[in-house]
């Protein structure tokens, strides 16, 4: 390929998605990863519906939906596996078109991501490729990299590089950049089994809030299950690499299946920590994913957040590149995506301490309040709700201080025509959402601009989320977010 514009360190999740967003809007990227195929062993595997909603923007729809499984919501339990509280989740179709939560098997996930990314010319993934500098260079940086195999040394000149590359992020080191703790960290045994046999568990997820050791229990796939149990002072994940070992601890699902039946795939320790980079840029490098921030998984939104910033950041280089946005416009990219972040990183943090904190006076509290929580009105919905906090004040969410809005929160994918969606019509493009019937002159400037006009009926679903806003316009940001809404459309020029 020709000198790319963009250089993508690391190929995982986050990296395979901005490439592959990039590459819609024919931007020429060149990804390096240190592995010569997919890393075979799974670590996601749950993520929401704005994210699924992500995948289907990247032409994914129909076969993620394929490797996926929704799945039913939370339960928190005590060490008796009595259920103190439940939350349950939409399995069919949310405000977005998808389940509101899925799992699925992050190898499988990266197969089909790697496979998606074939249909895009512009875009060369490199394996074995071990990224061994990133400099900044007058009007570009330069990449340094060694193959693997032949330890050949070889280097690139992009435009833009981003950090997609892990939580020991070279190209985090590269520019500076150091992780603030934000005041969690445990130890993890994560285990993947499978078995032929069925379990017959409730499909959601299982967390059991026991002092003596906090868990976690999920189907992932048909034959697949994961377990995550805290470890205890002095335990490793080499503890329990043989089933003998491990099913006294995951006995209480499996029940009388016998342990000939159930088959370790992966026993693994993880430490889970809560962090927020300092710097997410600096100048021609980005930061996204682990290389940004890390979450402690209770919620699920480890990968998912990657593949948010990666969703949040291709259009604004994207548009840059081609010279449609001034370069002023990436400075929101760290402004909308570190505020969002530790958000999600927060919520984290609460649940995981609503499972482990407090020892035996917690477990107390826990039988205490847990059962009656559903009896708080608007809780419930808190729980269930996929929807996360919107985006922060900034040049692309022009949100007022003091009065509620739809700016910064994303537009509901919903049904305009047919089976066809709201991503689908506004197609990576600035969207105008309204109640009003245009002028000529107003059609006629929307469409100058490169928008989509996109007027919505009585009682549809956009209608009744602009009424819900206290709006009858929005104008919507080509990754979903709202721009800005008020009660007219806006200005001509």
């Amino acid at each position: 390929m020709s000198r790319p514009a963009v250089v993508i360190v690391g190929a995982g999740p986050t990296g395979l998605t901005a490439a592959t967003l990039l590459a819609q809007y024919d931007i020429e990227c060149l990804i390096l990863d240190r592995w010569g195929s997919i890393y075979p062993q799974p670590r996601a595997v749950a993520l929401d519906d704005e994210v699924h909603r992500i995948l289907a923007r990247l032409g994914l729809r129909d076969e993620f939906a394929a490797i996926s499984r929704p799945h039913k919501g939370l339960r928190l339990l005590d060490r008796s596996m009595r259920v103190l509280a439940e939350f349950q989740r939409d399995t069919a179709q949310g405000r977005h078109g998808y389940p509101q939560g899925s799992m699925f098997d992050q190898p499988e996930l990266e197969g089909i991501l790697r496979q998606n990314l074939k249909r895009y010319g512009a875009v060369t993934l490199r394996g074995n490729s071990e990224v061994t500098a990133v400099a900044q260079e007058a009007g570009g940086v330069r990449v340094d990299f060694t193959d693997t195999v032949t330890d050949e040394r070889g280097s690139v000149r992009a435009a833009y590089v981003l950090g997609c590359d892990g939580a020991k992020s070279l190209t985090r080191a590269a520019i500076g950049a150091s992780m603030r703790d934000l005041r969690f960290t445990q130890r993890w045994l994560v285990v993947d089994v499978a078995t032929e046999a069925e379990l017959g568990q409730w499909e959601g997820v299982h967390q059991l809030a026991d002092p003596a050791r906090a868990g976690t229990y999920m189907r992932v796939g048909r034959t697949r299950y994961r377990w995550e149990f805290q470890l205890a002072p002095g335990e490793t994940a080499d503890d329990y690499h043989d089933m003998a070992r491990l099913h006294p601890l995951i006995s209480r699902w499996t029940g009388q299946i016998p342990v000939a039946e159930l088959e370790i795939v992966r026993a693994a320790e993880y430490t889970f920590r809560a962090q927020v980079t300092d710097r997410w840029r600096d100048r021609r490098v980005f930061l996204l994913g682990d290389a940004a921030h890390l979450t402690p998984p209770f919620i699920g939104q480890g990968m998912g957040a990657g593949l948010r910033d990666a969703m949040n950041l291709a259009w604004k280089l994207a548009g840059v590149l081609d010279g449609a946005l001034p370069e002023t416009v990436l400075d929101t990219y760290e402004i909308e995506r570190k505020h969002h972040a530790r958000a999600m990183i927060r919520m984290a943090k609460l649940i995981g301490a609503a499972m482990t904190a407090g020892g035996e006076v917690g477990n107390l509290v826990r039988r205490a309040v847990a059962p009656r929580v559903h009896l708080v009105p608007g809780l419930n919905e808190l729980a269930t709700d996929s929807q996360t906090p919107p985006l922060r004040r900034s040049d692309l969410v022009l949100r007022p201080r003091l009065r509620r809005t739809l700016a910064g929160r994303l537009c509901p994918n919903a049904i305009l025509d047919g089976d066809r969606r709201f991503d689908d019509v506004a197609a990576g493009r600035f969207a105008v959402v309204t109640s009003h019937d245009p002028s000529a002159a107003e059609r006629a400037d929307i469409e100058r601009r490169g928008a989509v006009l996109i007027t919505v009926e009585p009682g549809s679903q956009l209608h009744q989320w602009l009424k819900a806003g206290r709006a009858r316009v929005a104008v919507v940001r080509p990754d979903g977010a709202v721009l800005s809404a008020g009660r007219r459309l806006p200005a001509c020029h």
